[in-house]
């Protein structure tokens, strides 16, 4: 079956109790047995809900694995893929990447013993060569979060195949309408499902895929033992928006594609970021492994900080707010959000300038979302 439809159906039978179409909210926190030993397939919400566990094979389905796990956030998935590693293990991440996952890097498993170094995935070659003889997993985003860098995830996947090197991809900007990095060679997808996959700002979740056996085994024991685990309410709205998941990444594209066009030419405007662009120049890596080019552009404006923050307090359809992937547009300023935790030594390092805003462009009239940005920066 096609995306869209295994997107409605996939885990999602009929109920076999009553015959509702909507799989139902089990909210249950533990479950008869018929006998000691004899549970009739779930025993503690912790360890598995139905709720849960049909978004978990809905899931698994629209990414290309065997194995889906929910979270009960983005950040608590990547967590529970880095307890993958040990003391003395070493990650090569991208250098471009959300700031949650690097103050995780930072703060919290460096003090493991887990090292972790940080590359441009643009070249690949010089990327690959920078894995170590202890290197156990290669994190990536792509798109990035914010600068929208574009890595290849086949070429990655090929330069470190046979090394016993798992690698992971953050597919959170893209979601698996638009790209599906086990189909390209990856070993372990994450998401928040906070994001795209929800759809509708309501709910915060994260998301473990892989066909992995071994991974899956690990990090399925850790999620019990840990019990970062969504709710079955949670489970029941990302699964909602699972449905409308394609048709919504179609909308959130174009729009984004014709307000990046729309932003270039603006004279307030200093830089664009989106690879919907021909002038990006992870478009033509973009246009081979997505089927579209995603909702997220980011701008750095003419006028420096003050310019930024003239713009924002300008802006009545964008909302300033964290997060991304809802149905609303929303504009974030990254150094003081969701890239906080990086220095500002770190952010320069990296590119991301003073002057930067991200949108997340979503499902509106896109006039009117031009109207509301032309409004914002005026004429200079």
């Amino acid at each position: 079956m096609k995306f869209e439809t295994r997107a409605i159906h996939d885990g999602q039978p009929t109920d076999p109790a009553t015959g509702a179409v909507t799989t139902p909210v089990y909210q249950t926190s533990t479950y008869e047995q018929d006998a000691i030993g004899k549970p009739r397939g779930y025993e503690y919400s912790r360890t598995g809900n139905p709720t849960r566990a049909a978004l978990e094979q809905a899931l698994a389905s629209l990414e290309s694995g065997r194995h889906g796990l929910a979270f009960a956030s983005g950040v608590a998935a990547t967590t529970a893929v880095l307890n993958l590693l040990g003391p003395g293990d070493h990650v090569l991440a991208g250098s471009d990447l959300y700031g949650g996952t690097y103050r995780l890097l930072e703060k919290v498993f460096r003090r493991w013993g887990v090292d972790t170094t940080y590359e441009d995935t643009g070249d690949v070659a010089r990327f690959a060569g920078a894995v170590r003889e202890n290197t156990k997993l290669i994190w990536i985003e792509t798109p990035t979060n914010p600068l929208l860098h574009v890595a290849d995830i086949r070429a990655v996947a090929e330069a470190v195949r046979g090394r016993g090197i798992r690698l992971v991809v953050d597919n959170t900007f893209a979601s698996p309408a638009l790209q599906r990095p086990l189909e390209l060679g990856a070993d372990i997808v994450v998401h928040s499902t906070t994001k795209y996959i929800g759809g509708h700002s309501d709910l915060i979740g994260g998301a473990v895929v892989t066909s992995d056996d071994e991974a899956f085994s690990a990090i399925k024991m850790y999620q019990n033992a840990a019990g970062a685990v969504p709710g079955p309410w949670d489970c029941w709205l990302a699964l909602r928006g699972l449905k409308t998941l394609a048709i919504r990444m179609e909308r959130h594209s174009r729009n984004a594609e014709d307000l990046a066009l729309f932003l270039q030419k603006h004279p307030s405007v200093e830089r664009v970021y989106y690879p919907g662009l021909p002038e990006h120049p992870g478009h033509d890596i973009a246009r081979r492994q997505m089927s579209g080019f995603g909702g997220m552009i980011s701008a750095e404006l003419k006028g420096g900080y003050e310019a930024v923050q003239a713009a924002v307090g300008k802006l009545k359809v964008f909302v300033l707010a964290e997060s991304l992937g809802g149905v609303e547009s929303l504009v974030c300023y990254p150094p003081k959000m969701t890239h906080a935790s990086f220095s500002s030594d770190e952010r320069a390092k990296r590119g991301i300038k003073d002057n930067l805003l991200r949108l997340s462009v979503g499902i509106e009239h896109v006039d009117d979302l031009k109207a509301d940005i032309q409004a914002a920066l005026g004429e200079r």
